[in-house]
């Protein structure tokens, strides 16, 4: 069952549209092939490089059992940042080394500087559970603004899909789109539509709309209640995906927007330089099998209509059941019906809002666990690409890894125990394994300062020179503190999944807001206990390896007033008067997050458009 306000049987507007022809391939076969095998190659190489010297390392003096542990552990955690450390490599040369990066990467984004009128029609979508409505719709209002001042609003239209159930916060969605329509000469291109049930999650509500609606529309723009979007980006993107017709689903680079949270604007800080290295070389190799975030994204309507359809897992949740984790399900069955699948690899105008706390981001990053581990019953799917295996599969490994890495941890003082006694103990392979994986696991980052830096008014763009010197080790320090802290929260999980122990997927905090010292030890107790454990083992034993353990342990222990400080809104507020760790939008703001953090949307001018009622 579900509730329409003021809907429509058919929207008020024809589709014009022309023959599409099928484009040439962007890239030809043998070139992707290329790339990809010099990725494999550098990947392999390396990886075999490490294990090799981890092998000699854990052998030395006879191998124990607890050697063999924690050489597989090694083995599980480390190929995410071989992988993060080539892409991001290979970005920074693409962005700085090659005469052509942008018609290696992203030959389709061409299209975006041509004038031609738009044909196609496109639905913007925003899902919404339990969400904070005043924030939601203000976004939504404010993209319809920026879009109708490209002069092609008439090619767009509005959908608020609620899956509410609380029945004060449906009420004040209903009448804040009731408001937001009798204010717009454009109102019947506005719709809402709650679910009285959430059957799906969010692809459940994706497909509801698609069911309903989505026969009279080319494209659909799904957005998650915190996203926002310029009309000049969605037009530009509208318009690749219009002379590119294989283009199946075209996803946005989306970046944090301005938060006085501390937690979020440290954490986005690191996240808005180091992404573009990372995603300009991923998507050299990847190309036509790219990532799907589930937002800021166009999707061609009929073939995920068609060939997109979720499955139902085997089995009973947590791990059966319902998909979660949705979006490169999507994104491989896409591909599979011979769709391509693309990112751009630059910065265009897409935002969304990070957690403000670290408990808001613990919380989101187990929901994600959930929804990844799920993939182990997708990897057989008939007819998959083998990159597109591939890329479910590594999205499990992503979270494998970390309670590989949290037991190697565990097992450090009985390592170091054990190697006391080896008189010829190979302390120089020790400690150049230790700065080569540190090197790896830390190159998008690098990757992204130096991009900055070599980029004509990147650092500036940043707040200047010293800000941005000052922000990046801030930064640093945070990524090694909230590291430790969410490897243990995301172990404990990962063992409760094993005994069917689930998430509730419901609406996030999008707020700045402190945390007590109380909720903070009710929360990262864990991470406390398991920090003084390990480190105090380790000062007996040996306090030489205590203090290189640093970087990955002392998180734990600083785990409850990390969790305090980082969320205090006076500290976000020194942050921001300072000027550290501010993204370029915090000292240069776009007119659309301007708009929004006003809450103060005037009415979108357009045509008016004669509405027919269900």
């Amino acid at each position: 069952m579900s509730h329409t306000v003021e809907t429509a049987s058919k929207l008020p507007f024809a589709s014009r549209r022309r023959r599409l022809t099928l484009p040439t391939r962007l890239q030809s076969i043998s070139e992707l092939n290329r790339r990809r095998i010099i990725v494999l190659a550098l990947n392999v190489i390396t990886y075999a490089v490490l294990l090799a010297a981890a092998a000699q390392l854990m052998g030395a003096g006879g191998w124990t059992l607890v050697d063999g542990i924690m050489f597989v552990c090694f083995a599980l955690g480390t190929p995410w940042a071989i992988l993060g450390f080539w892409n991001a490599v290979i970005g920074l040369w693409l962005l700085h080394g090659h005469s052509s990066s942008m018609q290696a990467v992203a030959p389709f984004a061409r299209a975006a500087d041509q004038e031609a009128p738009l044909y196609v029609k496109t639905a913007v979508l925003m899902t919404l559970r339990n969400e904070d409505p005043e924030r939601a719709i203000a976004r939504l209002k404010t993209l319809q603004r920026s879009l109708e001042k490209t002069g092609q609003g008439d090619a767009y239209s509005y959908f608020v899909l609620s899956d509410t159930n609380d029945p004060l916060i449906a009420e004040r969605e209903e009448q804040l789109v009731r408001d937001w329509r009798a204010a717009s000469p454009a109102r019947a291109h506005i719709v809402y539509r709650r679910r009285t049930d959430n059957t799906g999650f969010k692809a459940g509500n994706v497909r509801d709309f698609c069911e309903r609606w989505g026969a009279e529309f080319d494209l659909m723009l799904p957005l998650d209640a915190d996203s926002l979007m310029s009309g000049e980006a969605i037009v530009k993107m509208t318009r690749m995906m219009q002379a590119h017709p294989r283009l199946g689903i075209l996803q946005s680079l989306v970046v944090g927007m301005p938060s006085s949270s501390a937690f979020a604007r440290i954490f986005q800080f690191g996240m808005r330089h180091g992404m573009r290295s990372y995603t300009m070389g991923q998507a050299w190799w990847v190309a036509d099998c790219g990532p799907f975030w589930g937002h800021n994204a166009l999707v061609r309507v009929r073939p995920f209509m068609v060939h997109c359809e979720l499955p139902q897992l085997p089995g009973k949740p947590p791990l059966g059941g319902p998909i979660l984790s949705h979006d490169q399900v999507e994104a491989v069955m896409m591909r599979k019906a011979g769709y391509e699948v693309r990112v751009l690899p630059y910065e265009i105008g897409s935002w969304e809002e990070n957690p403000p706390t670290m408990i808001d981001f613990a919380k989101r990053d187990v929901r994600w666990c959930q929804g990844n581990m799920q993939y182990a019953s997708l990897l057989g799917l008939p007819g998959l690409l083998p990159l597109s295996r591939f890329q479910l599969a590594w999205a499990m490994l992503m979270f494998i890894g970390i309670p590989a890495w949290t037991l190697m941890i565990a097992l450090l003082p009985a390592a170091a125990y054990e190697a006391r006694a080896i008189a010829d103990y190979p302390v120089g392979l020790a400690i150049g394994l230790y700065v080569a994986f540190f090197t790896m696991y830390l190159a998008p980052k690098i990757a992204g300062l130096l991009d900055a830096a070599l980029t004509k008014g990147g650092v500036d763009s940043y707040g200047g020179s010293i800000r941005f010197a000052i922000s990046a080790v801030i930064e640093l320090v945070f990524s090694f503190l909230q590291g430790a802290i969410s490897t243990v929260r995301t172990t404990v999980f990962m063992v409760g999944l094993v005994f069917g122990k689930s998430v509730t997927w419901g609406g996030q905090s999008r707020d700045a807001r402190g945390i007590s010292w109380l909720t903070a030890i009710e929360n990262f107790w864990p991470q406390t206990l398991f920090g003084v454990l390990v480190c105090g083992a380790l000062y007996m034993i040996s306090p030489t390896v205590l203090m290189w353990s640093l970087p990955l342990t002392i998180g734990y222990i600083l785990a409850v007033p990390f969790a305090v400080v980082s969320s205090s809104p006076a500290v976000g507020r020194w942050l921001r008067d300072w000027g550290l760790c501010g993204i370029p939008e915090d000292f240069e703001p776009t007119p659309e997050i301007e708009a929004v953090e006003r809450r103060l949307v005037e009415p979108a001018t357009g045509p008016s458009v004669q509405h027919q009622t269900a």
